[in-house]
């Protein structure tokens, strides 16, 4: 019996000593499992990082085209807006170009009637339709362009001819003024037609 025993401790202890050989051989299979888990999660956190910098990278360029999207709507509505003043401020100005030259035909006419006497009628009417003129011109916003005996100024002014001038004052200046400019709203509308001395 003593024998059986000890065989059965033997027995016993051998048991143990497999079961913790099995433990520890199966130990690194646990431990390599382990590592496969933990490498399957580092690849897929890897994978969002990946994923997450791409759509960040997405938003950025989302974003950055939304902006330039958005200035160039606001240059295209000030534009139009600009645009739109413009052509209100000159809307009429092909009405009042063509009006210039019955103003002229005016100032013509009231130059022949210098000699006849300021009562007689056609005189008096004729001042008072040329008045009336001027006072549309002004309320257009049309200025006449300043010339005679002024520098002469390319913006403003077409050399016609030159002539001597008549004093050393005048060289360079507006001697005469054929035709007479006109500006709609700081704009030129017509050019002075000028002669300059030299």
């Amino acid at each position: 019996m003593a024998e059986e025993k000890i065989s059965n401790e033997t027995t016993s202890e051998e048991v143990k000593d497999t079961k913790q050989e099995s433990k520890e051989t199966g130990a690194p299979k646990e431990h390599a499992a382990d590592e496969k888990a933990d490498k399957k999660k580092k690849g897929k956190k890897d994978k969002h990082e990946v994923e997450i910098e791409e759509l960040s990278a997405k938003l950025d360029d989302m974003k950055d085209k939304h902006l330039r999207l958005q200035a160039e709507f606001d240059n295209f509505r000030k534009r139009t807006l600009k645009e739109k003043a413009d052509l209100i401020k000159s809307g009429g100005e092909t009405v009042l170009v063509n009006i210039l030259p019955v103003v002229d035909d005016f100032e013509r006419a009231l130059d022949s009637m210098k000699e006849v006497s300021d009562e007689d009628a056609g005189k008096q009417g004729t001042m008072l339709i040329y008045n009336k003129f001027r006072e549309f011109l002004k309320q257009n916003n049309i200025k006449e362009i300043e010339a005679l005996n002024q520098v002469f100024d390319v913006d403003l002014h077409e050399a016609i001819t030159k002539i001597p001038a008549p004093n050393d004052e005048l060289k360079g200046k507006v001697v005469d003024v054929i035709q007479k400019g006109y500006c709609l709203n700081e704009k030129v509308i017509r050019f002075a037609k000028v002669v300059i001395g030299e």
